[in-house]
């Protein structure tokens, strides 16, 4: 196994991205954590408050809150789901992944290593990172900002021997005893008996130690993806163009996408929200619904549909809070990949089921839709349009078909454009004209249907047609019939 733990020393800081600069948190009047400007003011953890605004008076303080960085905890475990499926969270400042079956997928251990800092750091947190063969191990690590990866549990005793044993967590009564034998780092605490310290400082530590070395097992509660996502984050500031909003969506995106990788699914819908500033006028929150062609967990492509809608949303007021919602994901059928290599997938390399969406996003969910077949002779109640649906891995407008394949079965030729209504055509000497004379290349073929609906209104009626495939002047391929009224034009095929 090879666990990779993820410290969080100033994640009661960063869930208040609103707060002014200096800036610290507190608890029970004492300073827990201090930003950069605060620190090197002087204001340390563990300072009173009088004694932190004696040095700092425009020091903005803001109280500890621990609901906050529990859910900031389990957004990141989500997000984490984009890598590895064993995740444990332990509060109120560390995660643990196990990222021993990941390393192929990911390119190795320095490649993986590297993009969860990176991807941990853009979600606006500041880790301490570390890899061991033992969840303890890496916590120790982690604590000291030991960045070097220890992948051999032999390496062990070395690696963890030159902690300070500041970074064991323990107790100051614990602490001081072990200074009066001489021990100041781990390396020391490694060369007493092990006997001797479980007599001194209890069973629970020499087992703690005796698990970070490897030689007992160490099992972890594993955290529990929900059933469904619903997140959160706080704007560092109020945002009233909607634009801005993207950057922060993406964050919740990015935890959406870890989510729906650990649930092996995909979504085509999810919600967003965006509260308002609370005031006299208190606004309802604005939302927004994005829908996709298909099933996706793509990042990229859901934060190019939120964009779309961005572009065109005008927020009633400033807003203060965003909020994602996704419901039970649904299965994303698998692939495989040719030996060769895939084929274009359409103009710049994008998708059927992009393109729908940002069709659908620009003009909205009302203007794009597919077809679906309609057991009906009329030409006109034939088919109805439904909601577009893109198979995965689809690269054919084939694919763009709904729950009902719309299928021909007729053994004569359809056109895929029917106008409106069938517009009447001039008639020479028995032969139909549309920009002059039409000639006949197939039919007759009968259609006469719709006797139960000829006395209600709007309705087709019943019809008796003989249709044609014909050809004009300018080389158009026209779908015409004729019926008692005269001669009609009611399909284009190019």
């Amino acid at each position: 196994m090879l666990w990779l733990a993820l410290h969080l020393p100033l994640l009661p800081l960063e869930v208040f991205p609103s707060l002014p600069s200096p800036s610290a948190i507190v608890s029970r009047e004492r300073v827990v954590v201090a930003d950069a400007a605060a620190v090197s003011a002087g204001v340390l953890p563990g300072l009173r408050v009088a004694e932190a605004w004696a040095f700092l008076p425009a020091l903005a303080i803001q109280e500890r809150d621990v609901g906050r960085e529990r859910a900031a905890l389990t957004r990141l475990a989500c997000w984490a789901g984009g890598f590895t499926s064993e995740i444990c969270v332990l509060p109120p400042q560390t995660l643990l992944l196990e990222v021993a079956g990941s390393l192929r997928l990911f390119g190795g251990v320095a490649l993986l290593f590297e993009r969860i800092v990176t991807s941990c750091s853009e979600l606006g947190f500041t880790p301490r990172a570390a890899l061991a063969p033992t969840p303890l191990a890496a916590q120790w690590l982690a604590f000291a900002g030991d960045r070097e990866p220890c992948l051999d549990a032999d390496q062990l005793p070395e690696r963890l021997g030159r902690l300070p044993l500041a970074m064991l967590d323990l107790a100051a009564q614990s602490r001081a005893r072990l200074a009066s034998f001489g021990v100041h780092s781990v390396a020391d605490l490694l060369r007493l008996p092990r006997a001797g310290l479980a007599r001194r400082l209890g069973a629970d530590f020499a087992v703690d130690l005796a698990r970070a070395l490897g030689e007992l097992p160490d099992p972890r509660a594993r955290f529990v993806f929900p059933e469904c996502f619903s997140e959160q984050l706080e704007l560092p500031m109020r945002v009233e163009n909607a634009m801005a909003l993207g950057f922060v969506g993406r964050r919740l995106i990015t935890s959406l996408c870890g989510w729906l990788a650990a649930r092996r699914g995909g979504i085509s819908e999810c919600i967003f929200e965006f509260a308002h500033e609370r005031g006299a006028h208190q606004r309802p929150a604005t939302v927004l619904v994005l829908r996709f062609a298909g099933a996706t967990r793509d990042a990229e492509r859901i934060a190019r549909v939120l964009g779309e809608h961005l572009q065109r949303l005008e927020l009633p007021a400033a807003a203060e809070l965003i909020s994602l919602r996704a419901e039970a994901p649904e299965a994303l059928p698998g692939h495989t990949v040719s030996l060769l290599g895939e084929y274009g997938g359409g103009a710049g390399g994008e998708s059927l089921a992009a393109l729908v969406e940002r069709l659908q996003a620009r003009l909205g969910s009302g203007s794009v839709h597919a077809l679906s077949a309609v057991a009906e002779h009329r030409p006109e109640n034939a088919s109805r349009p439904v909601p577009p649906r893109v198979p995965a891995r689809e690269r054919s407008p084939v694919g763009l078909l709904a729950a009902a394949a719309l299928r021909d079965t007729s053994s004569a030729p359809r056109p895929l454009w029917l106008l409106a209504r069938p517009q009447i055509l001039r008639e020479v000497a028995g032969q139909p004209q549309c920009g002059g004379p039409l000639r006949l290349l197939a039919g007759p073929e009968r259609i006469e249907s719709g006797w139960w609906d000829d006395a209600e209104p709007a309705t087709v009626g019943d019809v008796r047609r003989d249709y044609f495939v014909a050809i004009s002047l300018r080389l158009e391929w026209l779908w015409v019939f004729r019926s008692r009224a005269g001669w009609f034009l009611h399909g284009v095929f190019s």
